[in-house]
C-alpha cells in the first residue's frame, strides 16, 4: 500500500513535486507539501529549490572541473540539469536541451533519437526527447529518495513504491503518452498514472476551496480552462452536473495540440529588441540572439512582477574584436510587453475571427511545429466554435448549447506560468465577455486563487487522494474516438493505393476498465512479417459506435496518430494471405487502449497498444 500519493508536473520550461501524505490524511486530514529540489545552482553549489527548470546541459570534457557538478546523490555527475543548467545554457545554448516535452509530442521526428540539442554541432552529444524527459524524472526521483529514503529502514519511502501522478497536456496524442510512460520507467518509477493538466489544475482549485466551491460553482456551470505554458497552449472544458442528488464535475471537450506559448513570446521579444539594435548598428549573432532571447524571458518576469517599473536592463555578452569583447545593452518597456504580447498575442477579435493558416514555401526548415498564428485568442474562438457543433449534433451532449455559435462558458480557470502576468488574464476574459456579450450571453466569472507555479503538481498529488474515494472526481472518459485503419479490398490498379477506412473501436468517452467487441467483419491479419497499423482520432466525431466505418478519413474531423510498426508472430504464408480475425477493444486502468486480435476458430491472440489516457 503505497504511503504517498505524489505529483509531478514534467513541465516545458519547469518541473514540480507536490505529495500527499496518504495515511497522514486519513488519521487526520488532508497533508500535501511540495517537494524541494536540491539542483546546481553554480559550479559545486547545490541549492534546494520548489522548481526544478526543465532544460539539461551537456557540457564539454574538460568544461568544468572534475566534481563541481556533484549532486548529492552523485558526485560523479557530468551533465546539468535546473537552474544552472539554464542559466549557463543561455551562454552555450550549443549544449542546451529545451523544450524536449513539445519534441515529445512532434509526430514529425523519432522522438527516440537522440536529435537534442536541436542542430548542434557534431561534437556535442546528444539525447532523445525520450531521454531528457526520462532525465528530468531521474532527478526528481533521486531528489525524492534522497530526502525520504536514504537508509534501509526508509526503503518504504523510495519513490518507486509510491503512487505517481505524472501530468501531461490534454491534447498530448497517444504516442506522447506511451513516450512519457516509458521515460518514466526508465527513470525507476514503478506506480504511475498520467492526469491532464487541466484536471490537474482543477483539483488544485477544488482542494483550496473545500466545501466553498459549491458556493462558487452551481449545477449547469461551464467551467472553460485556459492553460498557456511554456511551451504550449491548451483548452478544455468541464460542465457540472446532478447526478442522483449529487455534484458531479465531466469533463466535455480538449482542444488540439497547440504549440505556442511563453517560448514564443521571449522570441517575439527577442527579435523586436533585435530590430532595434540592428538600427543602431549592432548586429547579434546566433549565440548573442539566444542569449538576448534568454535575457528578454528575465527582463519580461521583472517587469511583470513590478508594476512600478517601466523598463528592465538587458545585458548581452559581446563577440568578436570588433565589439572588443564588449557587452551589449538594451532595456525591455512595459510598452513592448503590451504591444507585443497583450495585443500580439491575445488582440481583440470576434469570435468569428479564426487562427490564419500561414502559406509554406516549397522548403521548410524541419523544427517544432509551432502555430502558424500567434493569437491565442482565436485559437479558442476556433476551439469554442468547434465543439459547439460537434455538442449540437450530440444526442446525448452533457452541455446545452441552445443554438449558439460557441460554447458559452460561465466561468474560467487559468493555469500557467503565462497568466502569472495580469494582464494576460484580464484581456483574455475581456475578449471572451465581449463575445458573451455580443452573442446575447452572460459575462464569466473568473476562478481565482491559483497557484499557477504549483498548481498542477498539487493537484496531481490531491488526485491520489480523490482515488482512495475521498473528494470530487472528474469523470469523462476519453476525450477522444479513436479509430483503426483498414485497407479496403479492390482490384490492382496502376498508380492507386487501395483507400484506408477508419474503423472505431474505442468511442468518445469510454471508460478506463472497460471492453467491447467490435461486431464481426471480414478482417485479415498480416503476421510475421513487418506491417504498419494507423491509428486516428477524433475530439468532434461524439456519436460513433464501436465497429462503425468512416469512408472519409482525410477531412478535419481526424488526426492521425504515429502509427505503430512491428512484425506480430506468425508464419508468413506463401501467397500473402491474411489471418482471419475478431477485433476486441479495450481501455484498461492504467490508460492504454489495448486493441486484441483473436483468430477465428483457431488460437491465435495479437495485442497491439496505445496509450490514450485523458482522465487519470
Amino acid at each position: 500500500m503505497a504511503r504517498y500519493a505524489i505529483g509531478i508536473d514534467l513541465g516545458t520550461t519547469h518541473s514540480a513535486v507536490s505529495y500527499f501524505n496518504l495515511e497522514e490524511a486519513k488519521a487526520r486530514g488532508a497533508a500535501q507539501s511540495m517537494l524541494p529540489i536540491p539542483q546546481l545552482t553554480t559550479p559545486g553549489t547545490v541549492e534546494a529549490r520548489t522548481l526544478l527548470p526543465s532544460f539539461l546541459y551537456l557540457p564539454g570534457g574538460q568544461e568544468f572541473p572534475q566534481g563541481s557538478l556533484a549532486l548529492p546523490w552523485n558526485p560523479a555527475a557530468t551533465s546539468i540539469a535546473g537552474e544552472f543548467a539554464r542559466v549557463h545554457g543561455a551562454k552555450v545554448p550549443t549544449r542546451l536541451v529545451s523544450s524536449a516535452k513539445s519534441w515529445l509530442s512532434h509526430p514529425g521526428v523519432d522522438r527516440r533519437a537522440a536529435l537534442l540539442p536541436w542542430q548542434a554541432p557534431e561534437e556535442v552529444q546528444r539525447v532523445s526527447p525520450v531521454e531528457a524527459s526520462t532525465r528530468y524524472l531521474r532527478h526528481l526521483r533521486e531528489a525524492w529518495d534522497h530526502t525520504f529514503a536514504r537508509t534501509k529502514e526508509d526503503a518504504g519511502n523510495a519513490m518507486a513504491a509510491q503512487d505517481v501522478i505524472i501530468t501531461v497536456p490534454a491534447s498530448f496524442d497517444a504516442a506522447a503518452r506511451e513516450l512519457t510512460l516509458e521515460a518514466a520507467r526508465a527513470a525507476g518509477l514503478e506506480n504511475i498514472i498520467l492526469l491532464e493538466e487541466p484536471q490537474a489544475a482543477l483539483y488544485a482549485w477544488l482542494e483550496a476551496q473545500g466545501e466553498a466551491f459549491r458556493k462558487r460553482v452551481k449545477v449547469g456551470e461551464v467551467i472553460l480552462v485556459v492553460d498557456v505554458g511554456g511551451g504550449t497552449t491548451d483548452f478544455s472544458l468541464m460542465t457540472v452536473r446532478d447526478r442522483a442528488g449529487d455534484v458531479e464535475l465531466t469533463r466535455v471537450a480538449v482542444g488540439d495540440h497547440i504549440l505556442l506559448g511563453g517560448d514564443n513570446m521571449d522570441l517575439a521579444l527577442a527579435h523586436t529588441l533585435n530590430q532595434r539594435l540592428t538600427a543602431e548598428g549592432k548586429k547579434l549573432d546566433a549565440w548573442q540572439f539566444n542569449a538576448l532571447t534568454y535575457g528578454c524571458r528575465m527582463a519580461k518576469e521583472t517587469l511583470y512582477g513590478d508594476p512600478s517599473m517601466a523598463k528592465a536592463p538587458i545585458a548581452i555578452p559581446g563577440r568578436g574584436s570588433s565589439l572588443i569583447g564588449g557587452t551589449l545593452r538594451t532595456e525591455l518597456a512595459r510598452e513592448d510587453l503590451d504591444r507585443v504580447l497583450t495585443d500580439g498575442f491575445f488582440p481583440p477579435s470576434p469570435v468569428a475571427e479564426l487562427p490564419r493558416v500561414a502559406r509554406r514555401t516549397g522548403l521548410a526548415q524541419m523544427a517544432l511545429p509551432y502555430a502558424q498564428d500567434p493569437a491565442v485568442t482565436k485559437h479558442l474562438a476556433a476551439f469554442l466554435t468547434r465543439q459547439a457543433q460537434a455538442l449540437a449534433n450530440s444526442p446525448d451532449s452533457p452541455v446545452n448549447v441552445g443554438g449558439k455559435s460557441f460554447i458559452h462558458p460561465t466561468a474560467v480557470l487559468f493555469n500557467g506560468g503565462v497568466f502569472k502576468a495580469g494582464p494576460l488574464k484580464a484581456r483574455v476574459m475581456e475578449v471572451l465577455n465581449s463575445w458573451l456579450t455580443a452573442d446575447g450571453g452572460q459575462p464569466a466569472q473568473e476562478l481565482a486563487g491559483a497557484d499557477l507555479d504549483l498548481s498542477v503538481a498539487r493537484g496531481a498529488a490531491y488526485y491520489g487522494w480523490v482515488r482512495q474515494g475521498h473528494g470530487l472526481r472528474i469523470r469523462g472518459g476519453t476525450a477522444r474516438a479513436y479509430y483503426v485503419g483498414v485497407e479496403t479490398a479492390m482490384p490492382a490498379v496502376p498508380g492507386m493505393e487501395p483507400p484506408v477506412k477508419a474503423l472505431c473501436v474505442a468511442p468518445f468517452g469510454m471508460e478506463e476498465g472497460t471492453q467491447a467487441d467490435v461486431p464481426p467483419q471480414e478482417f485479415g491479419l498480416v503476421t510475421g512479417e513487418p506491417t504498419s497499423f494507423r491509428f486516428f482520432a477524433s475530439s468532434v466525431r461524439r456519436d460513433d459506435k464501436v465497429g462503425v466505418l468512416v469512408d472519409d478519413v482525410d477531412g478535419d474531423e481526424f488526426e492521425e496518430l504515429a502509427p505503430i510498426e512491428t512484425t506480430l508472430p506468425g508464419t508468413p504464408t506463401p501467397f500473402g494471405d491474411l489471418t482471419p480475425v475478431n477485433l476486441q477493444a479495450a481501455v484498461t486502468e492504467v490508460g492504454t487502449l489495448e486493441l486484441r486480435c483473436l483468430q477465428k476458430d483457431g488460437p491465435g491472440k495479437w495485442k497491439l497498444e496505445l496509450n490514450v489516457r485523458m482522465k487519470e
